[in-house]
């Protein structure tokens, strides 16, 4: 598929990340596969999709036996989402707003793929997890990696103006590495149970997948 339109194009103002087409990105394509043999190692059945999108991920997962909720602020993702697979159910929502009490401890994971560095408060990201997990539940997370040798290959290749998209509205604002991502689980009442590097060699890989749980005797 083509990139999303605020993905695609250099200079970009707009009031929201506008999608423009169906079809998974390029970093579903190498995303999905694990994510979805993690959702089985950890036996979920039902599971919130949190940034959605255009619900092309979510349609798959639920391809696979996953029972898929999609959620987005986006309002032209989930027009796509809707419009195209019928038989899920996705809603628009802001993750600044609270989930309703039929989505409360309603869901056996909650995965949010290549979203957090989309976000100005991305703890607001972890606060709608831990709403949403039912006990025992597994928060899945991807985002962009970077660590010494990504980073110094970006400097040597003068590449950061194209990674950091600084003049796309609702681009990449967050950059994390394994240790910052792993003290904001911790610091969100979240054991990390595995961590992973995905796409190209590991010092060079283009996203890493955190999964954690919410630590026993941590209310919501």
């Amino acid at each position: 598929m083509k990139r999303a339109e605020t993905d695609d194009r250099l200079s970009f103002a707009s009031t929201e990340f506008v999608w423009n087409e169906g079809g998974m990105s390029a970093a579903h394509q190498y995303l999905q596969p694990v994510i979805a043999d993690w959702l089985r190692d950890c036996g979920a059945k039902t599971v919130l999709d949190l940034g959605c999108g255009n619900g092309a991920l979510t349609n798959e997962l639920s391809r696979s036996g996953f029972r898929m909720t999609g959620m987005d602020v986006s309002h032209t993702g989930i027009r796509i989402a809707q419009e195209q697979y019928p038989k899920i159910q996705f809603l628009q929502a802001d993750l600044d707003a609270a989930l309703t009490n039929t989505l409360r401890k309603s869901f056996d994971a909650v995965i949010a793929v290549e979203v957090i560095e989309h976000l100005l408060l991305p703890r607001r990201l972890f606060d709608r997890a831990k709403e949403a997990l039912s006990p025992g539940g597994s928060f899945l997370l991807t985002t962009p990696y970077h660590g010494y040798f990504k980073n110094l290959a970006l400097a040597v290749t003068n590449s950061f103006d194209q990674h950091w998209h600084p003049l796309r509205d609702y681009g990449h604002i967050k950059f994390f590495s394994y240790k910052t991502l792993n003290q904001l689980f911790s610091e969100q009442s979240f054991d990390v149970r595995r961590v992973r590097r995905l796409g190209r060699i590991p010092p060079l890989a283009k996203s890493m997948i955190v999964q954690g749980q919410v630590k026993p005797g941590v209310g919501i």
